[in-house]
């Protein structure tokens, strides 16, 4: 039997690009990357990757709301990197909450 061909993947239409499309979903709400990839269904992995440029940007700074520990209640505010800890430096817990992040303009 001959396999039917599949049909090509049509990506989705978009009227402005990935990043200025989290920048507006972002402004007046925080979200976790989680949430974000699910609404501008890309990957998380990308998600890390355009907030990491966002907040070179000039025009808009990106608030980063720091990532916790659910045993101990731990707040990473130090921490740099933007993706979510594996564990916890207090207690060796895992069970981490995202980091969320949310943008405000730059005067």
């Amino acid at each position: 039997m001959k396999k039917k061909a599949k049909a090509p993947a049509v990506p989705a239409e978009r009227h402005e690009t990935i990043r200025r499309s989290i920048i507006t979903m972002l402004q007046g709400r925080t979200l976790s990357a989680k949430d974000i990839s699910a609404d501008v269904r890309i990957s998380e992995k990308d998600v890390y990757e355009h907030l990491e440029h966002i907040q070179k940007k000039r025009d808009v700074s990106l608030v980063v709301h720091p990532a916790g520990c659910r045993k101990c209640g731990y707040q990473f505010t130090k921490r740099e990197k933007l993706r979510k800890p594996g564990r916890c430096p207090e207690c060796r817990g895992e069970s981490i909450t995202e980091p969320r992040f949310s943008v405000s303009e730059k005067i």
